[in-house]
């Protein structure tokens, strides 16, 4: 690596209290913990194809919310194709079943 450089950004409260609670049970510095974050992530995003990145948050619009809060509140009955994508999964469940 070169030279150290300084950067700056601003960071939500929630996600400085992540960063020092890390930084404590670590025993590292934060520039440390810092970097090692952003290389990995950096790496990450490089070997990964674009399709398989998911976003970390996703912002909805007011409608888009009210959806999803009604699907969460009232779930649709799963379609046939549903039920065959899972029906491994329950039998394995059952056979692990006393």
């Amino acid at each position: 690596m070169g030279s150290p450089v300084q950067i700056s950004t601003f960071v939500s409260e929630t996600t400085k209290e992540l960063l020092d609670r890390r930084v404590r049970a670590l025993g590292v510095t934060r520039a440390h913990l810092i970097e090692e974050a952003l290389l990995h992530h950096l790496k990450a995003i490089a070997e990964i194809p674009p399709e398989a990145i998911v976003p970390a948050r996703i912002v909805l619009s007011a409608r888009s919310a009210a959806q999803v809060a009604r699907l969460i509140e009232r779930p649709p009955k799963p379609t046939a194709e549903m039920r065959k994508l899972f029906a491994d999964r329950i039998q394995r469940r059952k056979r692990q079943s006393p």
